[in-house]
């Protein structure tokens, strides 16, 4: 059961002119939960100052980037190698910032490789740490739990299943409930979207989402891009559509293989959850993306490849059961999953011609997206986090 949420007196006059707080979000997803954060901490003290790294989300909300996240969003051991240049970098920046202008709280969103380690300086020099979004430890690496607890004064987790795994492990933890359940809904009718881009409402719209990382970008897209092809001639008058993240731009699409499709594509750069609930069905690569699809109530096919090392080690190393959100948050399986090796084209395309032709399969989906959606809980995340948040930067002082 969520806990309303307490009035905070943070911008008490009692308190310093102004509130400054850093905060650290690596990959788009915690760019958008980040600055939903920060504007529930706005409006409960408006004398706050944030400063750190984030991406458009967080510097529309006015917080001073450090650095762009979006040299940082990797994901993958091989991978964040070949980063190492811009990580180290972006450490530096944060350290530098600690050091000369503590702030009176650090929040971590997620990002456990560079946070955890970003955590220690800070703990070193006395700075309050809210951990907000619980790295995937209940997938692997469970050990760093003993790390999470020995430097995290608080943590805030958005899945219902976190707060009895961190008990079980004996650190205690607050659920606040998923923030897209504030965010993500549609503006507009599905006829009035589609007809906003000329597409008769009889059409077929299938989504695609790739991902929003450009690596993720140059693995999926192509193979997507083959299903849609395959699927095509057996649509009624398809139309794909493809919502453009604000960490790509079109050249990320052009370089792997939109204009060599040979199937059109739309790009759409704006009213992205119309443009998902406006989809009969979509091809989406796993993450944040399928709980934002389940609250819309829009099936989906999850696929997912990485480098095949690794794929060969996280297979030795993680531990649970489903790789999308949906699945894991609903404890069996709702929506497909074609990963890796099954992530190929013809897969792919039968699994979403049946969420559009057969009744059966598409009733049992949303079926099961409506009992997920009852699971992540009601509105007000943002805020439950803010106050939290808020509170412990109150308890330093």
């Amino acid at each position: 059961m969520l806990t309303p949420i307490a009035s905070c007196s943070m911008a008490d006059s009692t308190m310093e002119p102004t509130l400054r707080v850093m905060i650290m979000a690596g990959e788009a997803s915690g760019d958008m939960h980040g600055a939903k954060l920060v504007a529930a901490m706005r409006e409960q003290a408006p004398n706050l100052a944030v400063c750190g790294i984030g991406g458009p989300a967080l510097a529309a909300q006015g917080v001073e980037l450090l650095y762009d996240s979006s040299r940082l969003a990797v994901v993958g051991i091989v991978e964040v190698i070949s980063h190492f240049r811009f990580i180290r970098e972006a450490m530096h920046a944060l350290e530098k910032r600690l050091r000369e202008q503590p702030p009176r709280l650090l929040i971590l969103i997620d990002y456990p490789d560079f946070n955890l380690i970003l955590a220690k300086k800070a703990k070193r020099l006395g700075i309050p740490i809210f951990y907000y979004i619980s790295p995937q430890v209940w997938a692997w690496r469970s050990g760093r739990v003993k790390t999470i607890k020995k430097l995290v004064d608080r943590m805030a987790v958005i899945l219902p299943f976190e707060k009895d795994f961190y008990h079980r492990r004996g650190m205690e933890v607050e659920y606040v409930g998923h923030p897209l359940m504030d965010t993500v809904r549609a503006s507009m009718p599905r006829s009035e979207f589609l007809q906003s881009l000329g597409i008769a409402p009889e059409s077929t719209v299938i989504g695609i989402l790739p991902g929003s990382r450009k690596r993720e970008i140059a693995e999926m897209l192509p193979i997507f891009l083959a299903a849609a092809k395959q699927m095509q001639a057996q649509l009624v008058k398809p139309v794909f559509l493809l919502p453009l993240a604000p960490t790509l731009s079109e050249d990320d699409l052009l370089a792997n293989g939109l204009a060599e499709a040979g199937v059109e594509v739309r790009v759409i750069r704006e009213n992205r959850y119309d443009l998902m609930g406006a989809c009969n069905a979509v091809m989406a690569a796993s993450g944040t993306v399928s709980l934002e699809l389940a609250i819309l109530a829009v099936p989906m096919v999850i696929s997912y490849r990485v480098s095949p090392l690794t794929y060969f080690l996280g297979r030795r190393l993680i531990k649970v059961q489903y790789a999308s959100l949906v699945n894991l948050v609903a404890g069996r399986e709702v929506v497909p999953e074609l990963l890796q090796n099954e992530a190929v084209p013809e897969k792919i395309a039968a699994a979403t011609l049946r969420l559009v032709v057969n009744q059966v399969e598409r009733t049992a989906m949303l079926a099961g997206l409506a009992d997920l959606r009852e699971r992540l809980g009601g509105a007000g995340a943002s805020a439950r986090a803010a106050h939290l948040a808020l509170a412990l930067a109150q308890d330093r002082n």
